[in-house]
């Protein structure tokens, strides 16, 4: 019996958890620090008198950051092992945070908020690929959404701090706690393991095996060593050409797309709310207060994914959630009162990151180990290119077209995002609920 099938015909044991807490943690700090800018640019834009434009430019570099880290973190993963690059990319982010909160003007805050891009955009995708590897098939699909449902604690840690601290003590106090706890999260992912079917794509099998084994011991079953499958199966990966090439031209079509639109829709809307609904007449402090309970309904949007992912497939999942994203979209973007700005924001945020949940779900499993984590790096960094340009997008319309015109349109544009990203999954995405990874 061969690792993958090893692994796959596991009941779910306290090692399986242990390594989504560790995981997870380390999502939840990567999360707060994405958060904490869209807290930080009300306070930004009054203390250094920036432009729309140029506080879009501050949502953007780090999505160029998050391109780059993405594309480079994959390729290395796959040569190197998802440990390393999970580790070495927590390092970078958490030092480069720090640094944010040392920014003297908008030069340096770009050039930090690039390099805190670059560790976010390389840990996302190498570290929900190494979950995805290392969990049962019966609840693989559900294990990755659990991971990145501690992206909503994450979000709501920000929030918290920006409605407690950053009114009282300035925006510079936000990055500083959030550089401390990121480094900390180096010490809890000592304890994960290296990915065993990455361990048998290199040859070695030993430790491969040593990490199976112990999870074995702990669901309680043994394994005949004569049964045990010793044949090397290293093999080289792919060429970035060669994803669009034979068999993986599809899936990474798909994905392209799917990155590319829940990226835009999504950047598009989180960075700038908490500065839209000043704009619309509401006070800084009141304006974080609502987008902090608008957080609260991600946890419930993420669960009710983890649910029906293993129940009606991945494909269902988006396709359900990324409609109900483009109709929340829609009608917050036609919201006045105070009760329809909470109702549809608390939609928004409920349908966006229960299909962001089903994303990293999907993704791992289009495409075999060798390239596993080229293929999901490649489609997270080409997804970054829509968080690239929809905050500057955004502040150029709102700029052109006013308070009342700008919101408007802004929310109507990002719902026609979210509805051909969800067409383009359902004519051109193929269901991965089951299958076994190779």
């Amino acid at each position: 019996m061969d690792i993958a099938k090893r692994l796959d015909r596991l009941p779910v044991v306290p090692m399986h958890w242990s390594i989504l807490l560790a995981t997870g943690i380390g999502w939840l700090f990567d999360s707060m620090d994405v958060g904490l800018v869209s807290f930080v640019m009300p306070a930004l834009q009054k203390e250094w008198g920036l432009s729309p434009s140029e506080l879009g430019l501050i949502g953007s570099i780090g999505m160029v950051g998050m391109a780059l880290g993405a594309a480079l973190s994959g390729t290395l993963a796959d040569k190197y092992g998802r440990k390393k690059v999970i580790l070495f990319t927590l390092v970078l982010f958490g030092l480069a945070t720090g640094f944010a909160g040392l920014a003297t003007g908008l030069t340096t805050m770009l050039l930090a908020r690039f390099f805190v891009g670059l560790g976010l955009g390389g840990e996302l995708p190498v570290a929900s690929t190494l979950v995805s590897e290392i969990s049962p098939l019966s609840v693989r699909g559900r294990f990755v959404v659990l991971l990145e449902s501690f992206w909503a604690w994450g979000w709501i840690a920000a929030a918290l701090i920006a409605y407690l601290l950053i009114p009282q003590y300035g925006w510079r106090i936000a990055f500083y706690i959030g550089a401390v706890p990121a480094l900390a999260a180096v010490f809890l992912r000592r304890a994960i393991p290296e990915s065993p079917r990455f361990l048998v794509q290199q040859g070695r099998y030993q430790e491969a095996d040593a990490i199976v084994s112990q999870m074995e011991q702990q669901a309680g079953m043994k394994v005949d060593e004569t049964s045990k499958d010793w044949t090397l199966v290293k093999e080289q990966g792919v060429s970035f050409r060669e994803l669009w090439s034979g068999s993986f031209w599809r899936p990474t079509l798909t994905l392209w797309i799917l990155w590319l639109g829940i990226n835009f829709g999504y950047y598009g809307f989180v960075m700038w709310i908490p500065t839209l609904l000043v704009g619309k007449g509401f006070l800084v402090i009141k304006s974080l207060q609502f987008v902090l309970i608008m957080t609260l309904a991600q946890v419930p949007g993420y669960f009710t994914a983890a649910y029906l992912i293993e129940v009606i497939g991945r494909k269902a999942v988006l396709i359900l959630y990324l409609a109900g994203t483009a109709v929340s979209a829609y009608f917050f973007g036609q919201s006045n009162t105070v009760t329809e700005i909470m109702v549809m924001g608390s939609l928004l945020y409920f349908f966006s990151l229960g299909a962001w949940g089903a994303v990293y779900a999907y993704t791992p499993e289009n495409y075999p180990t060798r390239v596993r984590g080229t293929g999901v790096g490649w489609a997270a960094a080409v997804g970054r290119l829509g968080a690239i340009a929809a905050p500057y997008v955004v502040g150029v319309l709102y700029e052109a077209l006013g308070n009342e015109n700008g919101y408007a349109v802004v929310f109507f544009m990002l719902t026609a995002v979210f509805a051909i990203t969800a067409l383009a999954v359902l004519f051109l995405g193929q269901e991965t609920r089951g299958k076994i990874l190779t």
